[in-house]
């Protein structure tokens, strides 16, 4: 027993043990926060938690940091907020800390909560929180890091009712929420509905549906919801209905639905990412009166939604009526305006509307419905002003007799509701896009935004060119979204498109120059009050025409190594079709370009014949870009390489660009290098392992390794390895075990086992290298081994001679074998081979480590990575650091014997100069004003804290520096920062800092250069300057060019313009100076010079102006020559000069084009002739009339003027030639007095819409308008006194003019009918007009009747013209008028009687207002007859007994006859029988008797 207790506490104590040993190798501190990637919404709130565990003061508070890195650089860390320096944020995310934007907030000691309050898409990227470790040691892990996801807020919700809604309390609410989300992560919605009540600060929930689709009630909601009163449906993917069978009192106040959208984090937890409320919906329910059963009381209540609204909203009229049982009880409810009856609902639901009413029912204005068991309903929309006004409810109750019928009880009425209505204004505005521009052949796409819409609209597109005086019609969509084309339109691609509402889009394809212009977008609302408003905006567009901007590029392709790959690359800007490729070769001994490879406009490629064995495809990495790679390049290879283009454009046309590079295949050199490892000290009787390791491998290779002890002379072979892979052993080596390995296809391994004392000595390895060319290349590389004997087995080894750049950091280590007791190491130095080691550091047995003292201000180490490994590291070395580094080894044994072992390198300190290089260069130093340039600073060498300079020398000045950029990326600007750019790549052997300029000019001409310095030991170091780099900027080239100037040949004292028109320009933005000349006296005399800015630098004009300038669109320059004179003439010149701005701001002059002309000035003489063509005119009595005067030859010029008369000439009247208006050559209008003519003469427009033309409008035309008009046109001229002078007259053709009055088109039925109906039937007689003489017309209708034994016809009722009502009849009798249409008319006699039967029929008097005369009769018609009988009752009782009668008896008759017949029948047969006794006499069968064939005498 106490051996198994001692084994139990033995095995304890080891568990416990092992425990804490495993507890010592995990990390102590260790931070967390959540796993992501976060998925937040755009705006919504951003929450990350960090917690650290693990340190010594659990109670102590922690401080955390916050970085985090962007997607788009994610090697740049960006500080944002720390616990525990308020300046450790980057300035992009202080200004957001300062506002409480950006948070970070303790949670306990050792967590705090990182808070953004509002997301932008800019805060996307991995977030990192460090923990901040205050306790010197680090153990642990100390930061964490989650990455955060910006996504869009794609969830929307909407609520289905939005106006306020009043119950009855006991009835039904059915309410609807939309909601939906369109994210492209996994999400769930959870949906809930909730009551605001008044007076209460928090809501409260009345249903949700969760995330898990689960429903939960809200509290005190769920008692109704376990009986099934309330209840949540979702139907299909987004609706969301909520059913309250029976509200209550207390659901009264604001409800409304509630979305959120959830997401799972990688941690599985759930969080809502977004969350919105659908607008709110009052709800006001009224409780039922308790009443006294006995004595049941009716309440009647009405409220209007709204009570004050616009005209063309909904008004909402509802009645309440609140009484005990109301579901078992009937009533008839009525609306009224004032006194007018507007509609009923009747006990079954029968909905009768006044008549004056009854349009807008069919129109679908009105409408009334009973909505639960107390609430009627009565809807306007839309409502019209005159609807404004006081409006009751009446309730009739209604009690069900034993026959059924409705007994009607005594009405109840409401208290009056008062409804206030206005008038709308035009709110109506349209936007359009800017001045847009469109290449031919391309696509037109124009929108117009309409705003303020408060009807139905209708757009129509228009368009006017420049030749064009007024808009003509494109394409219009209707109301009723009805699309009409323009006829000339119709053959063209044309459509009009209504994206949204307010929203209307014209899409024209395949445009032509023609179609440059104003597009005008013309806008009709027509509001529900039938009132109209329209609205215009215009836009102008510009067809540019297509010219070839297609541009080549190719990079420079440099040199190929034989047998490599060759790629080459082709941009292509300014792309407006569909490209196809050729790549094409042309080599020393080719005279042109063979093709290699093409891709057409659809990507497929053809390859040349020639070149179908080898391994060639042509790429398009992007639209723009075409790649050519050919395999295996030899020597053959070199030369010209072309890129061909070709662009087949929409309009057909093709344009053709190309572009060369020069491309050299260099022959392959000798790269072979080969490296050995210092093999050291091998024990005698173990193994020697040598490796050989192989660089710059062009072919295959076959390797010998050799040996050479102190006793030879010379190498001596141990083992070979072919290129095939064959091994070969010496003869001396056959007996050892030797091997040669290939681990790597560049590496080769020697291994020799139980070496002896006698295999020391150099090894080398020989490397032969056979080239694809068949060249064959050697290398070789030694080693020296030392076999030490078994009695000392201590080694030392060190890497070979070191190389380390100026600056750098020396890293030397130092391998110990064959250890058997205790190591102590000093490293020694000496510069040069004669001198001396000194001491450099030292560690002894115990680890300690002591420091020469020339070496105590320098940062220098020993380390001990392993028992038998000892290194050296010093830091910032210089030049003085080179020379034999000595690792100097003292093992002391167990025995007390000491054995000491040393290993030298080389170390080479190389100065930062060598190693380091700059140069400049760029891919082409001439550009053109404008063009992009980027020059390329490239730093080869070690990788070194630098400072780059770049500078420029313009002219003979001294550099100007343009930047500078520090080490630590600081860029300090000595030019404008505006125009330039930087950008660093970092490559494998360099570094290249590219200078980029954004649009260059004159200035940015020059020597570039750029200077490079390192820091060493905090002083910066120059190294030599990069070499010149000379660039030259080019105006671009000129296409400026003027149209010819035409000869001109004019009248003296007219007004001359020369025009000097730019038909070709370089750039859209050229501006352009200016002049004229004037040959004078055998010399150019400057008329007026202007500058680009168009200001005037010289000026030889007259005071008076007769000769000025000025400029139009395109652009052009007129010079204008008023009143001209004969020292005018002569040659003109036009010299103009076009400007172009540099990137900078900065115009300079391009080139400069001139263009002359002659001019003539001739004295005119005088021609005038007017048209003389006579001309019929017939028009409608109100129309307006436009008479035309052409004059159809004649001078013109600013020196001739015309003045003109009109004549007139009556048909009916003794007015013969009066003279209605005078419009004197100096524009004066005066009217001739005449007082028979003074009517007509107030309705006259005299126009001139050119110099030539004269115009005379007769708005609304009378009929004694009629008769002949004709005009007198005189011709004026000023002579050189400025005296007025009549030079000739002319009389036009007449114009007869017919003013016709309307012409009778009134039809209505003639067809005779005839109708039967009784006393308990209405009678309607209709009378319809089939058409119309007008749209104006207005009718008198009157209805006849003649009795059937009347001839006289007497007028019985007549509805007047202006809607007034004479009711002739003088009976009593009921009469009910209708005029449901504006042709329909009918008259309904109300409970006929047998005295009105008759003969009925209508007349119709059709009446249009007559200008002269007022109203004036235009037809009258009469309708066929209506033969009508009424019959009684009685009258049709007594028929039906008198019918009754007649068939009886004629029934009995009939029975009687038949009775006589058989009894006849009867008493034949008996007396038969008893005259002949038993003789057979005759038969009553047929066959019985015999035939009597002939006749006898009594016959």
């Amino acid at each position: 027993m106490m051996s198994c207790f001692l084994l139990s506490v033995w095995r304890s104590s080891l568990i416990l043990c092992l425990g804490q040993l495993l507890r010592c190798g995990e990390a102590r501190v260790k931070t967390e926060v959540q796993a992501g990637p976060l998925y937040r919404v755009l705006g919504s709130p951003l929450y990350i938690t960090c917690s650290v565990s693990g340190f010594r003061s659990e109670n102590t508070d922690k401080h955390f940091e916050f970085r985090m890195t962007k997607p788009s650089n994610p090697n740049f860390e960006i500080q944002i907020i720390s616990s525990n320096d308020d300046t450790f944020g980057y300035s992009s995310h202080q200004r957001r800390v300062r506002k409480n934007e950006i948070a970070l907030k303790r949670l306990s000691p050792n967590s705090a909560r990182f808070e953004i309050q509002h997301l932008l898409k800019d805060d996307e990227g991995e977030y990192e929180c460090t923990a901040v470790n205050l306790e010197g040691a680090y153990d642990g892990e100390y930061s964490a890091k989650t990455v955060v996801k910006v996504i869009e807020d794609s969830l929307s919700v909407s609520s289905s009712a939005s106006t306020p809604l009043s119950l009855n309390e006991g009835e039904a609410l059915t309410l609807t929420c939309l909601a939906s989300s369109s994210t492209s992560q996994h999400t769930h919605l959870s949906v809930a509905w909730y009551l605001h009540k008044d007076g209460q600060e928090d809501t409260q929930p009345i249903i949700s549906l969760n995330r898990d689709f689960t429903l939960s009630p809200g509290q005190g909601f769920e008692r109704r919801y376990q009986a099934g009163l309330i209840r949540l449906d979702k139907w299909g993917e987004a609706t969301y209905n909520l059913q309250i069978a029976k509200v209550e009192p207390s659901d009264q106040g604001r409800i409304y639905c509630q979305a959120q959208e959830w997401i799972q984090d990688p941690d599985g937890s759930w969080y809502i990412i977004i969350q919105k409320n659908a607008e709110e919906m009052t709800l006001t329910v009224k409780a039922t009166e308790v009443v006294d059963p006995s004595s049941p009381s009716l309440a009647v209540e009405i409220s209007a939604q709204p009570a004050a609204l616009q005209e063309g909203q909904e008004l909402i009229l509802s009645c309440d009526i609140n009484t005990q049982d109301v579901e078992k009880r009937f009533f008839s409810v009525a609306w009224l305006k004032g006194s007018v009856e507007l509609a009923r609902i009747g006990p079954t639901g029968v909905l009768t509307v006044a008549p004056v009413y009854s349009v807008r029912q069919k129109n679908g204005e009105l409408r009334a419905a009973r909505s639960g068991n107390r609430n009627y309903r009565l809807i306007l929309k839309p409502v019209r002003t005159e609807d404004q006004g006081e409006y009751i409810c009446t309730v009739w109750p209604q009690e069900r007799g034993q026959d059924d019928a409705f007994i009607e009880g005594e009405a109840k009425h409401s208290s009056p509701q008062r409804v206030s209505i206005s008038a709308t204004e035009n709110r109506l505005s349209i936007k359009m896009q800017q001045a847009v521009n469109v290449a031919e052949g391309g696509g037109l796409h124009l929108s117009c935004k309409v705003d303020g819409v408060q009807g139905q609209l209708s757009v129509t597109w228009q368009h006017k060119s420049a030749r064009m005086a007024s808009f003509t019609d494109i394409i219009s969509i209707s109301q009723e979204g009805v699309t009409e084309i323009a006829e000339e339109f119709m053959s063209r691609k044309v459509r009009v498109m209504r994206p949204a509402t307010d929203n209307f889009t014209l899409e024209l394809d395949k445009v032509t120059l023609s179609d440059s212009g104003v597009y005008q977008c013309a806008v009709s609302d027509r509001k529900p009050n039938g009132k109209t408003h329209s609205q215009t905006q215009t836009t102008t567009v510009t067809v540019i025409s297509i010219e070839n901007r297609l541009s080549v590029k190719m990079q420079q392709a440099g040199n190929v190594a034989e047998g490599g790959g060759l790629h080459l690359s082709c941009k292509v800007d300014g792309v407006q079709g569909q490209l196809s490729v050729t790549w094409e070769q042309k080599s020393a001994s080719m005279a042109s370009f063979t093709k290699i490879i093409s891709i057409n406009e659809e990507g497929v490629t053809e390859i040349a014949e020639e070149f179908r064995s080898r391994k060639v495809s042509v790429m398009r990495p992007t639209t723009d870009n075409f790649t050519l790679e050919l395999d295996e390049v030899t020597l053959s290879d070199s030369g010209v390489y072309q890129c061909a283009v070709s662009e087949r454009k929409p309009n057909g046309k093709t344009h053709n660009q190309a572009q060369t590079t020069t491309v050299t295949v260099t022959s392959i050199e000798n790269r072979l290098s080969i490296k050995m490892q210092q093999a050291g000290n091998v024990t005698e009787g173990g193994g020697l392992h040598l490796s050989c390791k192989v660089d710059g491998v062009q072919g295959q290779l076959s390797v010998t390794w050799q040996l050479k002890s102190t006793r030879m002379a010379s190498f001596t072979e141990i083992i070979s390895i072919s290129q095939e892979g064959v091994t070969e052993i010496a003869e001396e080596f056959v007996s050892r075990k030797v091997r040669v390995m290939r681990p790597a296809t560049d590496n080769f391994t020697l291994e020799l086992d139980e070496v002896t004392l006698s295999d020391s000595g150099v090894y080398q390895c020989a490397v032969s290298e056979r080239k694809p060319n068949s060249k064959t290349h050697s290398q070789a590389q030694t080693t020296t081994v030392t076999v030490i004997s078994i009695e000392n087995r201590l080694s030392v080894k060190m890497q070979q001679a070191v190389n380390v750049a100026e600056g750098g950091g020396l890293h030397l280590s130092c391998k110990v074998d064959g250890v058997q007791g205790q190591l102590s190491v000093t490293w020694q130095h000496k510069s040069t081979p004669m001198a001396s080691f000194t001491d450099i550091i030292s560690i002894n047995e115990e680890g300690v480590t002591e420091i020469a003292e020339e070496f105590v201000s320098r940062t220098v180490r020993v380390m001990r990575p392993t028992t038998h490994n000892f290194t050296l590291e010093l830091d910032e070395v210089t030049l003085s650091d080179s020379g034999v580094y000595q690792c100097a080894v003292s093992e002391r044994k167990p025995n007390g014997k000491t054995h000491n072992q040393t290993q030298t390198t080389t170390v080479t300190v190389i100065s930062i100069d060598m190693l380091m290089g700059v140069s400049l260069i760029s891919r082409k130093s001439r550009v053109t004003v404008g063009e992009k340039l980027e020059l390329m600073c490239r730093v080869r060498g070690p990788r070194m804290p630098v400072t780059v300079t770049w500078s420029v020398q313009r002219e003979a000045k001294t550099p100007d520096t343009i930047l500078t950029l520090s080490p630590n990326g600081t860029i300090s600007w000595s030019a404008d920062q505006n125009h330039y750019q930087l950008r660093v790549e970092s490559r494998k052997t360099e570094v290249i800092y590219y200078l980029l300029v954004i649009g260059t000019s004159h200035r940015e001409g020059g020597n570039y250069q750029c200077n490079v310095s390192v820091l060493l030991k905090n002083v910066h170091k120059e190294l030599k300057a990069s070499n010149q780099l000379a660039v030259i900027v080019n105006n671009p080239v000129s296409r400026l060019d003027v149209s010819p100037i035409p000869a001109l040949t004019r009248n003296m004292n007219t007004d001359i313009t020369i025009m000097c028109s730019i038909i070709k320009k370089t750039s859209e933005s050229s501006l352009y100076s200016i002049t004229w000349l004037h040959e004078e006296n055998a010399g150019n005399k400057t008329i007026v010079s202007l500058d680009q800015n168009s200001i005037v630098t010289e000026s030889q004009t007259d005071p008076s102006q007769r000769i000025s300038m000025r400029r139009s669109k395109g652009p052009t320059f007129e010079l204008t020559i008023r009143q001209a004179r004969i020292s005018d003439k002569g040659s003109y010149t036009c010299k103009v000069g076009e400007w172009l701005q540099d990137p900078r701001g900065e115009w300079y002059l391009l080139s400069t084009v001139s263009k002359s002309t002659v001019l003539t000035i001739t004295e005119p003489a005088p021609n005038l002739r007017l048209d003389k063509k006579e001309q019929q005119l017939t028009a409608k009595e109100g129309e307006e009339v436009e008479l035309n005067c052409n004059i159809t030859s004649g001078a013109s010029g600013s020196s001739v003027f015309y003045g003109v008369i009109w004549h007139y000439a009556a048909h009916s009247s003794s007015l013969k030639n009066a003279s209605l208006v005078e419009l004197d050559h100096t524009g004066l209008v005066s009217y001739p007095e005449n007082k028979d003519i003074r009517g007509l003469q107030e309705r006259l427009r005299l126009s001139r819409p050119t110099q030539k033309s004269f115009y005379l409008s007769i708005q609304k035309a009378h009929e004694e308008d009629s008769g002949t008009y004709w005009c007198q046109v005189d011709q004026y001229q000023l002579d050189h006194e400025a005296h007025w002078q009549l030079k000739a007259s002319d009389s036009g053709g007449a114009i007869k003019l017919n003013v016709k009055v309307t012409e009778n088109n009134l039809s209505i039925p003639k067809e005779e009918a005839e109708m039967n109906t009784s006393r308990n039937q209405d009678l309607t007689i209709p009378c319809n007009i089939n058409k119309q003489s007008s749209h104006e017309s207005k009718f008198q209708v009157t209805w006849f009747w003649q009795k059937e034994i009347e001839t006289k016809q007497r007028p019985i009722f007549t509805v007047y013209r202006n809607s007034t009502l004479q009711d002739r009849f003088g009976e009593n009798v009921r009469l009910k008028y209708d005029h449901p249409d504006p042709s329909q008319f009918s008259l309904t006699f109300l409970n006929p009687g047998p005295e009105n039967s008759g003969l009925y029929f209508c007349e119709v008097e059709e009446w249009l207002p007559s200008l002269s005369r007022g109203w004036r009769k235009v037809a009258v018609e009469k309708s066929g007859h209506f033969n009508v009988s009424v019959l009684t009752e009685g009258d049709a009782n007594a028929d039906s007994e008198c019918n009754t009668r007649t068939y009886i008896i004629i029934a009995i008759v009939i029975l009687i006859v038949l009775v006589l017949v058989l009894l006849l029948l009867v008493v034949t047969m008996c007396r038969s029988k008893g005259s002949l006794g038993n003789k057979s006499g005759p038969s009553l069968w047929g066959e019985s008797v015999p035939m009597n064939t002939s006749r006898s005498g009594d016959d």
